[in-house]
């Protein structure tokens, strides 16, 4: 049985969609980047912690991930408040950035962990446009404080990578690990 280690309900979606079964069980751990750690670093030992911080029975195949937006080597995370998000907006606004998620899979004898990255292009957003967007409350919940399924939508003129990523769970490299730790009969 997959066991989704998350309380995302876009992850929770993207499996649905996909046709991939699973149940639940959200792991609590400290989200915080060590000095220095790298964006791709960050997000591969969030997940491999989140996969780990949860029994594993014979059978089971634990999933877990995590999704951070970078840009200028910052990483931004949920916002801490509308200010927060006003700030993080601001400096996607016009830009491209890069969305990467870690994913880790394991069983009771293997662990695998890879990250996925995908580009984002934002169009330039008015002061105007990012307070009503913030007002919509819809970036308080998510990393880079934007969600490309919903109201910013509108923001985003191109993404070079896996969209699914962006919304949280890169489902085609979640499949092929997958495949690779429980193989189709």
């Amino acid at each position: 049985m997959l066991i989704l280690a998350s309380g995302s309900p876009r992850r929770r979606e993207i499996l649905t969609t996909a046709g991939i079964p699973f149940r639940l069980a959200a792991p609590g751990i400290e989200e915080e980047p060590e000095p220095g750690e790298s964006a791709e670093s960050y997000v591969r030992r969030l997940a491999r912690d989140k996969a780990r911080a949860l029994s594993c029975g014979e059978g089971d195949i634990i999933l877990a991930a995590d999704t951070v937006v970078t840009i200028d080597g910052q990483i931004l995370e949920k916002p801490r408040d509308a200010a927060d998000a006003r700030r993080m907006l601001g400096l996607l606004s016009g830009r491209r950035h890069e969305v990467i998620t870690g994913v880790c899979l394991r069983t009771a004898l293997r662990e695998l962990v890879a990250h996925e990255c995908t580009a984002v292009h934002f169009v330039a957003m008015s002061e105007r446009e990012i307070d009503e967007y913030v007002a919509s409350g819809e970036p308080l919940d998510k990393a880079g404080a934007y969600g490309i399924q919903g109201l910013a939508s509108k923001f985003i003129d191109r993404i070079e990578g896996c969209y699914f990523n962006v919304v949280g769970l890169p489902v085609a490299l979640v499949y092929r690990l997958l495949k690779e730790l429980w193989p189709p009969e």
